[in-house]
């Protein structure tokens, strides 16, 4: 195991910059996951640190080493892709030694690191079979054990679960999170989804172009994300934004005034971004006047689509909604789920 530290990392191709001065300290042992849009630079970074791309600038630590010029080979890390990249003519134990067999490792070693590993993944009653035998769970389960046996400093998941169902997903999702809890390796996750984000990670690193918006545990990042972009990008559903402006008595926006925290009363006057969470929002008879424009019940909750001053905004509520589509509701904010942004650059303001 080891700690990655990224100082001052920059990539460019030709004239076009693509990751901008990323500075990032891993913890050894930690479970960091990078998290970000398409094209945000996740995955060249990932890349970067396993060597597959060159660094343009910045130094890359692996434990006490500067790795910048160093073979993949020689960094002693282990990387599992989206693609399963099995040998399809080999069977499971076949396939999770190739490593160390073609390290010279012994018959007895490579038996030994093998069934170890299998063990871990409940791959033992397949180590016979071929890749196409098995399912997508298990085919992953396979790319994992050919990085684990080679026992890494660091581990490197490069959107390893796309390939799978949503049910599947949520089962391999826990499995790599109870995989790290065993092994203690330092791991680097990349990912689209903001739901691996948030249930797997110790930290999550979200990238937007190129460059790092916020580093926090997934709990830091939900109650308070440095920004519009982050505060839209965490959370499922996501966040409501509204415009208005933050005046003595709340929030004035489309005609409905908004309460506000207290803590708000020195920002008054001033254009800002309203932010509510659609899990934040509660029936109230004394609350806010909203139309109902869409309801879609999902048992546990309901998912209402309201015009909120004049902005659509979507309120998640435990109790059952009897009210049509074109029927007035009233809700009320939480006071403690309420972000303010700036209008201009979209930093938070509370």
């Amino acid at each position: 195991m080891a700690n990655v530290t990224l100082s001052d990392i920059r990539k460019s191709y030709g004239a076009v910059k693509t990751i901008h001065g990323v500075d990032l300290d891993i913890r050894d042992g930690e479970f960091v996951v990078l998290v970000g849009p398409s094209g945000c630079g996740k995955s060249t970074l990932l890349r970067m640190i396993a060597g597959l791309e060159t660094i343009t600038g910045g130094e890359l630590r692996i434990g006490e080493r500067i790795v910048n010029d160093l073979d993949p080979k020689d960094r002693d890390i282990a990387m599992v892709f989206q693609s399963y990249a099995l040998y399809p003519h080999m069977t499971v134990a076949s396939n999770m030694g190739f490593s160390l067999e073609h390290r010279g490792s012994s018959k007895q070693e490579i038996a030994e690191k093998v069934n170890w590993a299998a063990d871990i993944l409940g791959l033992t009653q397949l180590l016979d079979r071929y890749p196409r035998q098995l399912s997508g769970g298990q085919r992953q389960r396979v790319a994992m054990g050919r990085a684990i046996v080679r026992n890494p400093q660091v581990f490197l998941f490069d959107e390893p679960l796309s390939n799978l169902d949503a049910k599947l997903r949520v089962v391999m999702r826990g499995e790599i999170k109870a995989l790290h809890q065993k092994l203690k390796t330092t791991t680097i996750y990349v990912t689209h989804d903001q739901v691996e984000a948030m249930t797997m990670a110790d930290r999550v690193v979200v990238l937007n172009g190129g460059r790092v918006e916020q580093v926090g545990t997934p709990l830091e990042l939900y109650d308070r994300p440095a920004n519009q972009f982050v505060a839209g990008f965490i959370g499922s559903p996501s966040m409501n934004f509204l415009s208005g402006t933050i005046s003595a008595g709340g929030f004035e926006t489309g005609g409905v005034v908004l309460p506000l925290p207290a803590a708000a009363a020195g920002l008054a006057g001033r254009g800002a971004v309203y932010g509510i969470r659609p899990e934040h929002f509660s029936l109230d008879a004394s609350g806010v006047p909203a139309e109902i424009m869409l309801v879609e019940p999902l048992g546990s909750e309901t998912q209402v689509t309201m015009k909120l001053g004049g902005s659509r905004v979507l309120g998640v509520f435990r109790e059952r909604i009897g009210q049509a589509v074109g029927d007035e509701i009233r809700v009320s904010p939480a006071l403690d789920g309420i972000h303010l942004f700036s209008d201009e650059n979209g930093d938070r303001l509370n």
